[in-house]
Order: C-alpha cells, then structure tokens, then sequence
C-alpha cells in the first residue's frame, strides 16, 4: 500500500484541493477514483461518517474534509507552508476559507439552481459576498501574499468550476470581468500557477458534467 493514498472523483474541486496541496508540497501519492453513486467499501471503510471524498490516507489512518486534510498536509510536510506561522495570520486565513465554503460557495449554488425572487436574492447575495472577498484580497496576487495558501485552494471553487464551467453550463453570467475585476485577476494568477493548471479537470469534460447534473436535476462530486 502507498504512504499516501488519495480517494477522490475528478469532477470535485474538494478533492483537486488536495491535488494541488500534494503537487505543491512535492508529495508522491496514490489516486484512487471513486464512484460516488456507486460507493466502494474503501470509501465507506474509511469515511464511515459522512461517505465522501476526498480522503486522504497517510500511513494507513484517514483523514476526511478538505479543509482538515489541507491542514494536516501543511502540518506534516513543512516545505511551501500554506498556512501562515503567524497565529493571528493562521486564524484569519481558516475564517476566510470558511467564509468561502459556507457563504460563497453556498449562495453560488443557490444563484444557480434557484427560482425567481430565490434566484435573484442569490445573486445579490452572492454578489456581496464576492465584493466581500475582492476587498480582502485588494493588491495583493493571492489571499495568501505572494504564493497559493489555504484561501486560494478553498476558492478553487469560484475559479475553474463556476466562472470557467458551471456559468456556461447552466448559461447564466454572474462573475463578470467587469464587476470583479480584481477576482479576475486573481483567477488568472490562480489557474496558470503550474501545480494548479497540472490538476484542473478537461473544461469540455466538465461542462458536459454539470450540463447532465443541471439536465437530471443532480449530481455527485
């Protein structure tokens, strides 16, 4: 068995998360695909709570959540650190990635999927908090200064997937160059850096992906 085993599905911007952690930190790993509407015992032997991915497996114990397994790889491979060493520093950087996963990437979603008046209350929402985010990141080329950090990975999101993918798929236009043009250009620095653009999936691959959700009315990553 590897050292290190990853369990994740191609379409899950958690799991390219991972991806990029591991490329950056120079870490040679096991890939392991998952079916998640067929979900294997490995899966469930190791993700006995919530039953999904990504997982990573170090020395043969899991590690579950993107945002855990981000933190744990910052803490056991030290080289490329991408969390800050200062602890003020470290707390702003985990509630600025919570900040994206529970506000942003939430309304995102639900500017998507919504209907009507729920749509457009989205949208603003979204909008807001987006605002909320360029005036964090003003001047600088990352949330994490001069180099990827923990902010960055958890927006992997609202890069490829939803600007690239997700508005194409469902032909909305939200995140606009002209109303965030400072979130454009951080998307710009985010998706050329060669660990990221190593481990972006096929756009034409994942377009047809959310095309298919949007059409069923679901999907799994």
């Amino acid at each position: 068995m590897a050292e290190v085993k990853l369990i994740g599905m191609w379409a899950s911007p958690f799991v390219r998360r991972i991806q990029v952690a591991l490329e950056l930190k120079g870490v040679e790993y096991e890939y392991v695909e998952e079916d998640l509407a067929n979900k294997s015992e490995l899966l469930l032997k190791y993700n006995p709570v919530h039953k999904k991915v990504p997982v990573l497996v170090h020395k043969g114990k899991p590690i579950a959540e993107s945002l855990v397994i981000l933190e744990y790889v910052d803490e056991t491979w030290k080289n490329n650190p991408i969390l800050p060493k200062d602890p003020y520093q470290r707390a702003n950087a985990r509630f600025w990635a919570r900040f994206i996963d529970e506000k942003c990437r939430p309304a995102l979603w639900q500017a998507v999927w919504g209907k009507g008046e729920e749509r457009e209350k989205a949208m603003e929402e979204a909008c807001q908090n987006l605002k909320i985010l360029e005036n964090e990141l003003k001047n600088k080329k990352f949330f994490g200064g001069e180099s990827i950090g923990l902010v960055d990975l958890t927006g992997n999101f609202i890069t490829h997937w939803f600007v690239d993918v997700i508005e194409e798929a469902a032909g909305i236009e939200l995140v606009t160059k002209e109303k965030f043009p400072i979130l454009w250009k951080w998307v710009d620095e985010f998706v050329s850096c060669t660990p990221v653009k190593k481990n972006l999936p096929n756009k034409e691959k994942l377009v047809e992906y959310f095309r298919a959700g949007f059409s069923s009315g679901s999907w799994k990553y």
